[in-house]
Formats: structure tokens, C-alpha cells, sequence
């Protein structure tokens, strides 16, 4: 279709719009508004806030007859492409094996300056990309009734074929030859229950490309002519680069170039192993003020340390601190170790113009960074997103592809720049380290009267590239560390939340489900250790903290049908114990029963009950897997993952060292079951990973009689 089309914009609702005038007041008015601003933010889903809202640059048809969409979301597993065609092929009137979804590359003029992150894609597209479906729809109805000559209100569609008086037109044929279309108002959606996809078991649409390996990934990215590329860091936390002899290097084989910036140095040579070998003969040296140790790090992120802001505040904070009880937990540094390292293949071409393929979560941020790093005018620069080989965050920081386009400006081809795997694990953006201290008073009834959560952390949303800098500085909070911080228990009358932020000396910044899974931990470990010194059931516990309405109605339905599925019973038997927890992220509510034994001095998992209210389930396979996936990767990241300084060096640098969930460490059953408390989807992909660390925990606790207090859990 040619996009010299009419421009006419389309309604995007809700989101950043909502927020940014909610922020301004919060600068004015101070904390009472602002923590209450922050507590939307933990709990909004927004919608699609990028540029290109014109329907016609979404889709494409082909003369097969075919809807291309071009997604602003990139597929990084999470199979949300997939459920962008049920929605496509429900409003559009195709069939689900007539969609093809792509990711947009930014000379579509399609960017989402949300990115893709949050477990946003499907939510935040619910809407706008059903009305961009059902209007394209319509275009065509009125096309073919021109073309036919049938009044369009007597036209119908299916299948990708518009129907009326006796004639048919394929959507193909419809679409040949307009180069000008007539762009109705937004027609009114269908009923859900009308729907033949949107809410079924589809199989996943990139299902059979990757079985088979026909899928390109970011390291599979090719151009003729092409050169390989490696740069040179330093191993040592905080080193600065000072300078570097690179005479042995440049006489190695096959080295195109040596390229040297003022804080690295990059190594171009016809294949990779020769730019790996000829980086070895680099003699670089390095400036470093201090060595840092696993202890100084923790000495630095204490609570009491940093910035401290107030994220609730409801009645009052505990006075007299005599007969509260009072516990601390920790978590770790951990690193993303995705499959697939990072790289960048970058052509800056004889006319100024840029391309770079990569996997990318952030196509519009590295556009924007290429820019400004090059003084080039953006609309220059076409990023071409990528399947992603695992992203979980990792793939928001992509300083590596403005370090390919300017080596491949030095040499004048297209370069190819890739990570080794020690890179990826030394120079990650990692999850950062945490403590929490909590405090809580019980009254004669035995429930909470007092609950209080302080909890340290390095950044998460502050100074990484996707959050503006202004709206740190209304917040005053790094939203990305807060988390599952607040207390969802609505019913505690006094109920406090103080965060300590952190910058520490090498880069931390989003992981899957942010703070959620280590603010968990600590908040549903006291919750339980509460429900045990107040002799209650941990589950009637929680239950009689909620009210009955809004979120918290929510939350105590989930808790209330895990308890039920996993048959919870709150003492060991033969030897299996189990643990409750639940949290809410994002407006999504999960709980979690886990039955956990103690294997040759280990830690294991039998099985996880799961209930989980997304709202609306586009597609209830895609959505069980994702709540597998968030549970394993939860029991990884709390009962294995950790990295630590060794001479000033992060550690582990390989996969091996650096312990992760293998098969044999995960549940052999993992049961999932849905509630539907809205009637949009909401998150899916990262608020299961909240209560998993604290469930095992708890049911650990009545195994040994200790509390682990510590992630990685050990005996």
C-alpha cells in the first residue's frame, strides 16, 4: 500500500497522557500526591503512547492475500505476536493463517515509546490495535463497494473476502491499485463473545519458522561484504580506559582496523575469531580509583543509605519499636544470562544513511541514541528489530549498536559487532542487590495493627535509557525497585513503605519482574512469620487483611483459589511441606502453593499451584506458559542466580559458575489456573514471578523450623 495516504489520527487513550498531568501536580503538592501517584504507576497498564497511528502503515496486503502487521511490540518469546493475529483476525474477518506479524523496523514511521518491557504488549495494544484492525476492515468494504458497484451496506466480510450481491472480491484484489484511501471513523468493535480466536488455545504463529530454524535472531543478521567486530573493556569495576597500543593487533591477520574512542577500543577484521585473536595483542591500560569487594557493595546498599523516599504512607509509622518484630532480608546481584549474547550489524553507507539489524527491545531509544552519538538526522537511521533470543530487560541498553555504526563509518562497510559470552556476563545491566528490614506489631486479635517495609536498592528505572530523567525527579523513587514494595495488605490500619536508593559503581537496571520478586520475598516471608507467631493459618491470615472490593477483592480471590487447588494445608506430611505467598504487579494478582522437600541437603520443588488474574486471557496455552516460564525462572533467580566481585572483578563469567534452574531443579508439575477480574488483559509476564522466592521459603520454614532470610535460598 503506498502511504501517501490521508493522515487522519486515530484516539490513543489512557497512559503516559494521564500520568504526565498527574505528575505535574505531584511537583507542586509535594508527597501526599506524589505516593499517591506512585502507587498508580505500580498498578497502571497503559496503551499504546508511539508515533505512527495512521492504520494504513500498520498493514500491508499481499497478493496471496495476506495481512502483514507491523508490530511496534518485538517478540522476545513472550508470544504476544501471536496474539496480536487473534486479535487481528477477529476484527479484520481473516483467518488466522492469513496474518503475518513483523516486527517494525523505525522507517515504518510505527515506535512505541513504551518499548517493549513492562508485560505491556498485548495489554497496551487491546484497544487501539482491534480499531486499527476493524477500521482497515471497513476501508476495504468501502473500496470493493466502489469496485463492485454494491452499496457498502449491503457488503459483508470472511476470510479475507468481501462479499455482496452475488460478487466477491479478495482483500488482495480490493487493495490493488489505491494509492489514496478513504479512512472511515472507527467503527464499533465486535462482542467478545463473537469472537472465533481472541480468547482460544492458538498455537503460536512463529511456531514452525523457529522449530525449524528459518527465524532470524540478531546473531543470525547478514550483509554482503560484511566484517566482524569485537571491543575491548576492561574486567576491573569503575575502570576508566587511559590508553592503548595497538601496534601487535593491527599486524595480525585479517584485521581490517583498529577504531579508537575516547573510553574503548574496537578491533574490525575480515572473520570474528581474527578480531578475537587480535584484541588479545591489544595492550590497553586502565585507570581504577578503587577495587571494589562483595562487602563494600554491601556496606553501600544498607537501608539507611542513599536517597530515602516515602511509597505509602498510611497511619503511623511505628513510635515505640520495644515489642515490634523485626527481620531483614537480602537479595543478590543477578545477571540476565539470555541465551542469546548481544551484537549489532551496522552499514553506515557512502550517502549518510544507516541501517542496523539487532535484537532490540528499544528501537526507537537506539534510534535516537545513533542519532545524537553521530549528529545525524534520525529519520537517516532505520533499526531493524529481530526476533530476540531471550530479552527479559536486558535488551533495553543498546549502547553496542552506536559503537557498530561507528565502526562501520571508520571502515566504510557494514560491520558486525558481537559479545562473547564473558562480555555479556561482566558488562550486563544487571538486577541489582537489595535489603529490607520489616517491622510489625500484632493487636489482641491477633492480625497486623502495624506493618512497616524499608528496603535498599541500586537502580532499576533511574538512569536507564527508557524513563525520562524529569519524571524521576517529580516521583523522587525509582518506580522500577518499587515494585511489589507496597503493602497490598488494605486492611493493616498503619502501613508504611520507605525506599533507599543507590547508584552503585557498575550498571544495574531492569530484570524481569524488577523489584518484584526480591520485594516479595521479604514482605510475604514476614507476612507468613506473622501468621505463624499469631497461631493463624498463613492463608486466613492474608485473607482477613483484604477488603472486598477493587484490587484487594481481586487479590483475595486468587489467594483464596490457589489455597483450594493446592489443597494448602499448613503442616508437613511425609516429608513435603508447603508454602502460601501472593503479590499483586501491575493490576495483575497471583498466589502460589509449592510443596518443597529436602533432597541430600538441597532445596526441592515438587510441584506449583498457580491462580493468576490477568483479566481478559487473549490466549489461555500462551499465558499457562508464561506463568511456567515467570515460576521457573523465579525458582532460578531465588534458589540458584547470583553473582559476586572477586578482586574487583563481577563473577561468575560463563554459564556453569554462575548456578541456574536445570531441568532437574524445576517442579514436574506446575498447575495454573485463571480468574478473570477485568474485562481487558492485563499483565501477564512477569507478576507470576512474584510470590514464588517467599512461598518456598515459607514452606521451607516448616520443614527446619528456620527462616531463610537470604536469596539464593540454602541450607
Amino acid at each position: 500500500m503506498s502511504k501517501k495516504v490521508s493522515r487522519r489520527k486515530f484516539l490513543v487513550r489512557g497512559g503516559l497522557g494521564t500520568l504526565g498531568v498527574l505528575a505535574v501536580g505531584t511537583y507542586v503538592f509535594r508527597n501526599p500526591i506524589r505516593r499517591s501517584v506512585l502507587e498508580m504507576v505500580e498498578t497502571m497498564a497503559p496503551t499504546y503512547m508511539g508515533s505512527g497511528t495512521e492504520v494504513e502503515l500498520w498493514f500491508e496486503l499481499t497478493k496471496d492475500n495476506k495481512v502483514i502487521f507491523h508490530s511496534p511490540k518485538v517478540e522476545m518469546g513472550q508470544g504476544s505476536f501471536t496474539s496480536f493475529a487473534q486479535m487481528i483476525a477477529d476484527e479484520m474477518d481473516v483467518n488466522i493463517n492469513q496474518v503475518i506479524v513483523v516486527g517494525a523496523a523505525t522507517k515504518t514511521g510505527i515506535i512505541d515509546a513504551m518499548s517493549t518491557g513492562g508485560s505491556l504488549s498485548v495489554g497496551g495494544l487491546w484497544k487501539p490495535l482491534r480499531e486499527f484492525s476493524a477500521t482497515m476492515r471497513e476501508m476495504l468494504k468501502i473500496e470493493a463497494a466502489k469496485k463492485l458497484g454494491i452499496d457498502v451496506a449491503n457488503l459483508s466480510t470472511k476470510e479475507g473476502v468481501v462479499s455482496g450481491g452475488g460478487k466477491t472480491m479478495a482483500y488482495a484484489e480490493i487493495a490493488d491499485g489505491i494509492t489514496k484511501w478513504e479512512v472511515p471513523d472507527t467503527p464499533e468493535l465486535k462482542p467478545i463473545k463473537s469472537y472465533k480466536f481472541i480468547g482460544k488455545p492458538v498455537k503460536r504463529i512463529d511456531l514452525n519458522a523457529k522449530v525449524f530454524g528459518e527465524s532470524i535472531f540478531g546473531l543470525d543478521a547478514e550483509m554482503p561484504d560484511m566484517l566482524y567486530a569485537t571491543v575491548v573493556r576492561s574486567s576491573l569495576v569503575g575502570a576508566k580506559f587511559k590508553s592503548a597500543n595497538i601496534t601487535e593487533a593491527e599486524k595480525m591477520p585479517g584485521v581490517v582496523k583498529i577504531v579508537q574512542m575516547n573510553d574503548w577500543v574496537g578491533v574490525i577484521a575480515k572473520t570474528y575469531p581474527q578480531a578475537l585473536l587480535a584484541k588479545q595483542k591489544l595492550k590497553v591500560e586502565w585507570t581504577s580509583d578503587k577495587t571494589w569487594t562483595e562487602e563494600d557493595i554491601r556496606d553501600l546498599l544498607k537501608v539507611g543509605n542513599g536517597n530515602k523516599m516515602i511509597t505509602q504512607s498510611k497511619g503511623s509509622f511505628l513510635e515505640n519499636e520495644d515489642d515490634a518484630i523485626t527481620m531483614e532480608f537480602t537479595s543478590p546481584l543477578g545477571a540476565h544470562a539470555q541465551i542469546e549474547p548481544n551484537g549489532a550489524l551496522a552499514h553506515y553507507d557512502k550517502d549518510g544513511n544507516v541501517t542496523v539489524i539487532l535484537s532490540t527491545q528499544v528501537i526507537g531509544v537506539t534510534q535516537k541514541q545513533i542519532a545524537e552519538s553521530l549528529e545525524i538526522d534520525k529519520e537517516k537511521i532505520n533499526v531493524i528489530p529481530t526476533y530476540l533470543g531471550g530479552g527479559f530487560g536486558r535488551r533495553l541498553n543498546t549502547v553496542h549498536a552506536v559503537q557498530a555504526v561507528q565502526m562501520s563509518k571508520a571502515v566504510g562497510k557494514p560491520v558486525k559487532y558481537i559479545f562473547t559470552r564473558r562480555e555479556e556476563f561482566q558488562h550486563d545491566t544487571f538486577r541489582p542487590p537489595t535489603h529490607h528490614i520489616l517491622k510489625g506489631k500484632l493487636n489482641g486479635e491477633g492480625m497486623l495493627d502495624s506493618l512497616e517495609h524499608h528496603y535498599a536498592s541500586g537502580d532499576v528505572a533511574i538512569n536507564s535509557v527508557i524513563m525520562p530523567d524529569a519524571l524521576h525527579t517529580i516521583l523522587g523513587s525509582d518506580v522500577g525497585a518499587m515494585r511489589g514494595g507496597n503493602i497490598m495488605y488494605d486492611k493493616v490500619p498503619n502501613r508504611n513503605v520507605v525506599q533507599w536508593h543507590t547508584t552503585l559503581p557498575f550498571a544495574t537496571s531492569w530484570w524481569r519482574s524488577l523489584g518484584l520478586l526480591a520485594n516479595t520475598f521479604a514482605i510475604e516471608s514476614f507476612i507468613d512469620e506473622m501468621a505463624m507467631k499469631a497461631g493463624k493459618n498463613p492463608v486466613d491470615f492474608r485473607v482477613g487483611m483484604l477488603g472486598d472490593e477493587g484490587t484487594s477483592k481481586r487479590i483475595k480471590d486468587v489467594i483464596q483459589l490457589a489455597a483450594s487447588k493446592g489443597n494448602y494445608k499448613d503442616k508437613p506430611e511425609n516429608g513435603i511441606a508447603m508454602g502460601f505467598a501472593a503479590s499483586v504487579d501491575s493490576n495483575s494478582p497471583a498466589a502460589h502453593v509449592v510443596e518443597v522437600s529436602i533432597v541430600n541437603n538441597e532445596i526441592k520443588v515438587h510441584k506449583v499451584t498457580c491462580a493468576f488474574d490477568c483479566g481478559l486471557v487473549v490466549n489461555p496455552d500462551q499465558v499457562k506458559a508464561q506463568c511456567e516460564g515467570s515460576i521457573i525462572m523465579g525458582i532460578s533467580g531465588s534458589m540458584h542466580e547470583k553473582m559476586t566481585l572477586k578482586e574487583g572483578e563481577l563473577y561468575p563469567t560463563i554459564y556453569g559458575p554462575y548456578d541456574m534452574a536445570l531441568m532437574k531443579n524445576s517442579p514436574k508439575d506446575i498447575d495454573v489456573h485463571f480468574i478473570q477480574g477485568a474485562d481487558i488483559p492485563l499483565p501477564v509476564g512477569e507478576p507470576p514471578m512474584g510470590p514464588i522466592a517467599a512461598a518456598v521459603a515459607n514452606a521451607v520454614k516448616r520443614l527446619i523450623g528456620k527462616r531463610l532470610t537470604d536469596l539464593p535460598l540454602k541450607l
